[in-house]
């Protein structure tokens, strides 16, 4: 089983320890996103005048706003996978098909050209005895 991570990270200013079972880079990179939405937040004229409550409601959705909306990316980009996918399947059985045809051509020009090779010796043959004949 994975052990648990112990990582110090800064958010808002304050020292926070984070346990998790991601390796640092990931905790540092959660403390990363936090801190920009935090300093996006205090931008906004708005954002000052609330109280603390308030601030954490406001930074918890739009967190979860920006989850949500990954989530339905990530959906639409299932999706499209599995649209792609199916479509390289599809071709693939059409170049498979194609193959087969070229396969069947290619034996029945073959046979077309041993038939014109025998035609061509049947022509010789009757010209040669029509020769003779005269």
């Amino acid at each position: 089983m994975k052990e648990k991570n112990e990582t110090e990270v800064l958010i808002d200013g304050r020292k926070f320890t984070l346990r998790g079972f991601e390796d640092d880079g990931y905790l540092q990179k959660v403390a990363t996103y936090i801190n920009k939405k935090i300093t996006e937040f205090k931008k906004a004229e708005s954002y000052r005048h609330l109280d603390t409550e308030q601030k954490k409601i406001l930074l918890a959705i739009n967190i979860a706003d920006d989850y949500y909306k990954e989530q339905e990316k990530a959906r639409v980009y299932r999706s499209e996978s599995k649209e792609k996918d199916q479509s390289v399947m599809d071709m693939k059985n059409e170049i498979i098909d194609l193959q087969e045809k070229i396969k069947t051509f290619e034996t029945k020009e073959k046979e077309l050209q041993t038939s014109l090779e025998k035609a061509e010796k049947k022509i010789v043959e009757l010209e040669t005895k029509l020769k003779h004949r005269r």
